[in-house]
C-alpha cells in the first residue's frame, strides 16, 4: 500500500486515471483486432474487387472521351496524352443534344411520375390486404420482373390507338413498365400503422384523398426510390424510342448517340464524350437523391 502510494505520487496520476488509460488502450487493441480480423480482410477484398469492376469501365470511358480520333486509333487502350476537352463541345453540337435534352426531361418526368402513381395505386391495397388473394398479387408483381419486353405487342397497341410517333404514346408505354415499384411500395407501406387508415376513415377522409394526400408524406423515401428507378429506365431507353419515335424532332437524348456511329467507321472519342453527356444528369441526380434511394430500399426490406 505504501509502495503504491509512492508510485502514484511520483507519477502524479491517480489509480483511477491509470485504470482508465489502460482500459482505453485495451479498447484500441480490440478495435484493431476486429478491423484486421480474417473475415474483415476478406470482406474488404471483395469490396475492393467490386469497386474496381465498377470504376474501371468508367475510367476507360473517361480516358476514351479525352482522346482525339487519331490518338484513339493509334493507341486505343493507352492513357491519353492530349486531353481533348473539345470532344464534349463537339459531341453536344453534332449530337443535337440541345434540342433533344428537353424531350428527355419531359418524357422522363411525366412517365416516371405516372409510373410511380400507378405503383402506389396498385401496391397500397395489396399491402393493406384490401383486395382478395393478396399473395397471388404479390406473386404477379414478382413475375412482372422476369417477363420479357413485348415489343411487337406494344408497337401494335400504339399503332392501333393512333399514338404512333407521338409523345403521348411513348410516355404511356414507358409509364406502363412498373418494374420493381409495386414490390417496394408493398414492403414499405407495411411499416405504416394500419390504425392511420382507420383514423382517417373516422374523420371522414375518403380512400383516394388518403392515398394521394395523407399517405405520400409518410412514405416519401420509397416514392423517391420508385421515381428514381423509373426515371433511370426512361432516360436510358433507346430501343423503344427508336421504334416509336421516328420523327427526329421528338427524339430523346439517347438517340443523339447514333450521330457518332457510321457504317464503316465510328468516332469513338466523340461517342464516349456523348455517352458521358447523356449519363451526367443521372449521376448528378443520384448524388443528391441517394439517401432517399437507400432509405426507400431499406424500409421496403424491413417491411
Amino acid at each position: 500500500m505504501i509502495t503504491l502510494t509512492r508510485e502514484t505520487r511520483a507519477s502524479g496520476e491517480s489509480p483511477q486515471k491509470r485504470d482508465g488509460a489502460q482500459q482505453d488502450r485495451e479498447r484500441r487493441r480490440r478495435r484493431l483486432r476486429r478491423f484486421f480480423s480474417p473475415g474483415k480482410i476478406v470482406s474488404y477484398f471483395f469490396v475492393l474487387v467490386i469497386m474496381v469492376l465498377y470504376l474501371f469501365p468508367m475510367g476507360f470511358l473517361i480516358n476514351t472521351a479525352l482522346k482525339s480520333t487519331a490518338d484513339f486509333y493509334k493507341d486505343p487502350v493507352g492513357l491519353t496524352k492530349t486531353f481533348a476537352f473539345g470532344n464534349f463541345v463537339q459531341a453536344w453540337q453534332e449530337g443535337h443534344f440541345g434540342s433533344y435534352f428537353m424531350n428527355s426531361v419531359m418524357y422522363t418526368g411525366v412517365a416516371a411520375t405516372l409510373s410511380t402513381l400507378v405503383s402506389l395505386v396498385v401496391g397500397f391495397p395489396v399491402s393493406r390486404g384490401y383486395v382478395r388473394h393478396r399473395r397471388l398479387w404479390y406473386g404477379v408483381f414478382v413475375a412482372m420482373l422476369f417477363l420479357p419486353n413485348a415489343l411487337m405487342t406494344q408497337f401494335q397497341l400504339v399503332l392501333r390507338l393512333n399514338l404512333y410517333d407521338t409523345a403521348l404514346g411513348y410516355i404511356l408505354i414507358m409509364a406502363s413498365g412498373l418494374g420493381v415499384g409495386p414490390l417496394l411500395l408493398v414492403g414499405y407501406i407495411k411499416s405504416v400503422p394500419k390504425e392511420m387508415d382507420e383514423a382517417a376513415s373516422l374523420d371522414g377522409i375518403g380512400y383516394w384523398r388518403f392515398l394521394f394526400t395523407f399517405l405520400p408524406p409518410l412514405i416519401k423515401p420509397v416514392l423517391a426510390t420508385v421515381f428514381i428507378l423509373q426515371a433511370i429506365g426512361v432516360w436510358n431507353d433507346i430501343i423503344l424510342a427508336t421504334i416509336l419515335l421516328p420523327d427526329p424532332a421528338k427524339s430523346p437524348l439517347t438517340l443523339g448517340l447514333f450521330a457518332f456511329q457510321g457504317t464503316y467507321t465510328s468516332q469513338w472519342g466523340l461517342l464516349a464524350a456523348a455517352t458521358m453527356i447523356v449519363a451526367a444528369p443521372l449521376v448528378v441526380a443520384y448524388a443528391f437523391l441517394q439517401k432517399f434511394l437507400v432509405g426507400g430500399v431499406a424500409g421496403s426490406v424491413k417491411g
